[in-house]
């Protein structure tokens, strides 16, 4: 049995085909479009998915969409009502959208893959699970347990923000739902407008930011207290209640209502690319602890709900990896499986395995290995054709190695040289995160690692940080976790033992100052707060990023190196061989390796287009 499951027409859109439960395919649309967030309809990841898995639509089982459109739009119509007149300019502004195209979404769809390839519409049953179902399925049926909890949390999908539900076999039982316009999502959204960045993309950065703030200073019990005095009620069970006086999303077109905000916290509202000052950092500090307290609260009442072992986790607030090493560290659970597209591109997946599981009732078969992800590494591959015709078109520089591990070694010889290279190999990631299939590399020992990588090559905020990818079977030797975290979304300390002290004033000094204070052994990965955003390798999964880090060790006796997304800011995650040599060629890397190619920036022919990146993709 063959499902096509779609997510589209919110941001980042995406399309992943299963057959008989196992997840064959899978790819966000920005990828192939080069459009962060796309999203429009994923043409071109439907393509590939259908390719990928060798089936035309009229072969296929179901087709099913990640929510239910007529649910939503009853959303709007009685949140709309229930605040006339203050949401008439949203009201003008979704209404007429909504009457063209997403109240006739089936008709939309149908026309959509039409455009792809004829066939039946008679014979393609059309499925639409709910949002938060959607996002609860990519979690269980994805992970290894036979049982679990289920926990969502996101902005919003229909009505609800957050769920809990029940997984046991093939069958997923929803507990527990919170419900628009209070949303735990939808809070850490508003304060991630109201310090400067996008909404939708920059919550990774509020998440990055926190940890500058001066951890039990006087200002962040402050903006703790102001924060559930006048914004949130957080219940026992994790529920919350929003103050809608402070808020903008339920009826305007921003996120808060910016007046009231900075008399409440008295500061202006900062403006994108603004100058960062301690107190944003405090703020984002507050709510990133407020964002915990939540998430664990509603850990414990999915514990009490269900008296399981294991948790499951989806939704965009999944992918805040702090909160998640917050909440295996409270041992409520044995053990979490976070579902690596977490956001509403794995929507689509789990809309495809909630049509197999739950309508059509097929019996569950548990994965092998870590769980059903495959390392997510689910996307396009590319062959040695495919790079020669990119070396050919850009006349390259490069050479070839007949032996991969000869390719490893110099590698690693030139990552330990303070050298930062580009790595391609196999199958694109599916989900936010680089995973060592399209990743930009570097050694965490160097000091200057973070700064060049920020400053020379990403071209992004100087105060993010970058992950480890490190070899799972040395992970507690490096960090203060001794499970898995394959898909970079849990954060730890670093090994006690490895960090260094910082000076007596540390705290007194100005965010510049703070960034380039030495941390650790590890200074390229290690946070401001002895943190790491951890990625575990397994050979099973990835065996030639496996076998570069092995390499990279008997060199340096590190099994550990730098590992951050293969993309400038602003732009989606590396595909082609050719997106892999452009962003190359209009940054500072020193190096690039695709499949068993090795390209040395200094031979290569002069580039003339290396700023046009910053005109052709928005920053987020």
């Amino acid at each position: 049995m063959k499902i096509l499951g779609i997510s589209a027409f919110y941001h980042d859109s995406a399309a992943v085909i299963i057959e008989d439960g196992v997840i064959v395919a899978a790819a966000q649309e920005e990828r192939f479009t080069r459009k962060k967030h796309d999203p429009g309809f994923p043409t071109n990841a439907v393509k590939f998915c259908l390719q990928y898995g060798g089936v035309k639509i009229d072969q296929l089982d179901a087709i099913a969409f990640y929510d239910k459109p007529l649910l939503k739009f009853e959303r709007l119509l009685e949140t709309y009502y229930a605040f006339v007149p203050k949401g008439l300019s949203s009201f003008i502004t979704a209404i007429p959208v909504w009457l063209k195209e997403k109240m006739f979404l089936k008709r939309l769809i149908h026309e959509e893959l039409t455009k792809i390839e004829s066939y039946d519409k008679k014979k393609v049953k059309l499925l639409f699970p709910e949002h938060h179902l959607s996002h609860a399925a990519s979690a269980f049926y994805s992970s290894p347990y036979q049982e679990a909890a289920i926990l969502t949390i996101d902005g919003v999908g229909e009505w609800a923000t957050a769920s809990i539900c029940h997984g046991k076999g093939k069958d997923i039982t929803i507990l527990k739902e919170l419900r628009f316009p209070h949303s735990l999502g939808l809070l850490y959204s508003a304060f991630t407008y109201f310090l400067g960045f996008k909404v939708n993309s920059g919550e990774y950065k509020l998440m990055g930011l926190a940890p500058y703030g001066v951890p039990d200073s006087p200002d962040i019990k402050k903006y703790v207290e102001i924060i559930k005095n006048n914004l949130i009620q957080i219940k026992p069970d994790g529920s919350i209640w929003l103050n809608q006086e402070y808020f903008n999303y339920a009826a305007g077109l921003r996120m808060v209502h910016e007046d009231k905000w900075e008399k409440l916290f008295g500061f202006p509202y900062r403006k994108p690319e603004a100058e960062l000052e301690q107190h944003h950092c405090n703020l984002g500090l507050a709510i990133q602890e407020i964002t915990e307290e939540v998430v664990i609260l509603m850990a414990q009442e999915a514990k009490r709900l269900t008296n399981t072992d294991y948790l499951c986790m989806a939704g965009g607030v999944a992918l805040n990896c702090v909160a998640n090493g917050k909440v295996l560290n409270t041992k409520i659970f044995k053990d979490i499986f976070i579902q690596p597209a977490a956001g509403d591109a794995g929507g689509a997946l789990g809309a495809a395995q909630a049509a197999y599981f739950i309508h059509f009732g097929k019996e569950r078969i548990l994965p092998t290995g870590l769980d059903g992800m495959k390392g997510s590494y689910l996307g396009p591959e590319y062959s040695d054709l495919d790079v020669e015709l990119t070396l050919r078109k850009y006349n390259a520089v490069f050479t070839r190695f007949e032996n991969f591990t000869e390719l490893c070694k110099h590698t690693a010889l030139k990552l330990s040289e303070g050298n930062v290279i580009g790595w391609m190999q196999g199958r694109m990631e599916f989900g936010p995160r680089a995973l060592g299939g399209r990743s930009i590399l570097g050694d965490p020992r160097n000091e200057e690692m973070q700064r060049k990588l920020n400053v020379k090559i990403k071209y992004r905020e100087s105060f993010r940080p970058f992950a480890p990818s490190v070899l799972a079977e040395d992970c507690s030797e490096y960090f203060e976790h001794d499970s898995t975290s394959p898909y970079m979304l849990l954060v730890q300390p670093v090994k006690k033992e490895r960090t260094k002290t910082l000076p007596a004033d540390f705290n007194s000094l100005p965010l510049r100052e703070k960034l380039y204070h030495l941390r650790s052994d590890m200074p390229a990965i290690t946070h401001i707060d002895f943190s790491a955003r951890i990625q575990t390798v397994h050979k099973e999964t990835n065996p030639r990023y496996y076998d570069l880090i092995t390499e990279f060790k008997k060199l340096t006796g590190y099994g550990v190196v730098v590992n951050t997304s293969f993309n400038v800011r602003g732009e989606p995650i590396i595909c082609t061989p050719e997106d892999a040599y452009r962003c190359f060629m209009r940054t500072e890397m020193d190096f690039l390796v695709v499949g068993n190619y090795v390209f040395d920036k200094k031979l290569q022919p002069e580039w003339l287009e290396k700023d046009n990146w910053k005109g052709e993709f928005t920053l987020d």
